[in-house]
């Protein structure tokens, strides 16, 4: 009971801050008509504090002991072929049971009116995920450096996002974010744990435990690009549905996303608990009171999950996305920057996926990188991230890809003088930096934004910026890595953090 009294108090300090924000402007820069919305919106505040509080207390007891048993497993057979084809089945399972993969496939069908379908989407990127953690499994195996294999990955999507169209290119992104979500974060971390704790030397298990996510995640741009080649589409045509717009229900907005949403994590979850009950019944042969425990995780992680992403679907995307119109309608589009720089900040802290990450990288690490330092590190990437998307809304000249090409020359060319833990910990946290508050809040403050701007093209804008989050924490995280370099070597620690 004390750990959810935990959870619940810190969930609390890191969703007040938004509510806090979102009352601010409604009092003073964008007053919002509808009532009903207001009191949506505060009804949603208290489901993501409490869905929040349960999933994570979910994921420890559940999530977390199933990906580290299964990747102990692993491990333990030291065959390459059965490496690869535990990678390949488990990443394709997990990424088809991401709830934000859905969200974001469900968007491009529509964008595309069928031309690009859902499940295609989901497959398509799941194949790509299952491939790369497959990948990236073998390198903690065989011990190969994270930097070299990251070059190389780069290097290909470079190669082919210039025979990409630009909407396919955000898109391509964009999944890289949302398939990393609060889902298979926190059980590709445990996976990547499990297999790199039954290793002899402790500083490469510490180094192999991160960067797995940053694998997998390029698995979802790799396989969008490709499909995009493949498939020669050239143009993305259709809009962006106001959902719920303009209702003044307050309990209706509820009452129709519960059902949908309890439908998509149960068949987010089902695949998982398959999985764990296979491996029990001929691997683990855990004693039946672990084995009810573990269920018992399963249960309330499904709990959580399902009330915060009711609390964000019903109420936080119509208020978002009415601020973003609202701020972005005044004269001064300074304002607009700045509250965007400001709610990239906050938002960061209430994403489950990051929550995990930083307490995973405090725990390896036994508390020499510090989970407060890896949190507001984030928080100023990802408030620069919505700020420069916000500027591309404001300029049209300036592309998606005149921010992703120099920053992912950036981040690579960092990889190479950080010290690696730091460039497993970067990459990863770019991953679970775009998690669903990112993918619904800021995504529909952003489009409300480009709604209100003469000139912008919300589909074109909007995409895009859940790429741009996920960028930044690269750079700001490696540039800790080096701070913490650079201080270690004065006081002659250097070998200690490479």
């Amino acid at each position: 009971m004390n750990v959810i009294v935990h959870k619940f108090k810190e969930v609390l300090y890191a969703v007040l801050p938004i509510t806090f924000i979102v009352l601010l402007l409604n009092f003073t820069l964008a007053p919002l008509d509808n009532i009903s919305m207001f009191i949506r919106f505060i009804i949603g505040s208290i489901f993501i504090i409490v869905g929040l509080s349960i999933f994570l207390f979910g994921v420890d007891i559940g999530i977390t002991p199933i990906g580290q048993l299964m990747g102990k497993t692993i491990a333990k057979s030291n065959k390459v072929w059965i490496v690869l084809i535990a990678g390949l089945l488990l990443g394709f399972f997990i990424s088809i049971a991401e709830p934000d993969l859905h969200i974001l496939a469900g968007q491009v069908d529509f964008v595309t009116s069928g031309v690009i379908s859902k499940s295609l989407i989901v497959v398509v990127v799941s194949i790509g995920i299952g491939a790369l953690i497959a990948l990236g499994l073998v390198r903690i195996v065989f011990n190969i450096p994270l930097y070299k294999i990251l070059t190389v990955l780069y290097f290909i999507i470079l190669v082919l996002a210039i025979y990409t169209s630009p909407e396919f290119l955000a898109i391509s992104f964009d999944a890289s974010g949302a398939t990393t979500g609060a889902l298979t974060v926190p059980f590709i971390l445990a996976l990547a744990l499990g297999i790199s704790s039954m290793k002899k030397d402790s500083k490469a298990s510490e180094k192999d435990s991160f960067g797995l996510v940053a694998i997998a995640s390029t698995g979802a741009i790799i396989a969008v690009l490709l499909m995009n080649i493949i498939s020669k589409t050239e143009e993305i045509t259709g809009g962006i549905e106001a959902q719920a717009e303009g209702t003044l229900s307050v309990i209706g907005p509820f009452l129709h996303e519960f059902p949908k949403i309890t439908k998509e994590i149960i068949i987010a979850l089902l695949p998982i608990l398959i999985i764990f009950l296979v491996f029990q019944k001929i691997s683990f042969k855990m004693s039946r009171k672990a084995v009810r425990k573990i269920v018992v995780g399963l249960v309330f992680t499904f709990i959580g999950l399902v009330l915060f992403l009711v609390g964000v679907n019903a109420g936080f995307m119509d208020v978002g996305r009415e601020i973003g119109y609202s701020i972005a309608s005044l004269d001064r589009k300074a304002y607009l920057i700045i509250v965007a720089f400001v709610l990239g900040l906050v938002t960061i802290l209430a994403e489950p996926a990051v929550h995990v990450l930083t307490h995973q990288i405090e725990d390896v690490t036994s508390g020499y990188v510090r989970r407060n330092v890896v949190m507001f590190s984030l928080c100023i990437g990802v408030g620069l991230a919505v700020a420069l998307s916000i500027l591309r809304i404001l300029i049209p000249e300036l592309q998606l890809w005149h921010y992703l090409l120099p920053g992912y020359i950036i981040a690579i060319a960092l990889t190479y003088i950080v010290p690696k833990l730091f460039v497993g910990i970067a990459f990863d946290s770019g991953g679970v930096a775009s998690g669903p508050m990112t993918a619904t809040f800021i995504l529909a403050f952003v489009q409300g934004a480009a709604e209100a701007i003469e000139g912008a093209n919300v589909l074109v804008d909007a995409f895009g910026m859940i790429a741009m989050v996920a960028l930044t924490p690269l750079i700001t995280l490696q540039i800790v890595g080096l701070i913490f370099k650079m201080k270690s070597k004065k006081v002659g620690l250097e070998k200690d953090v490479q």
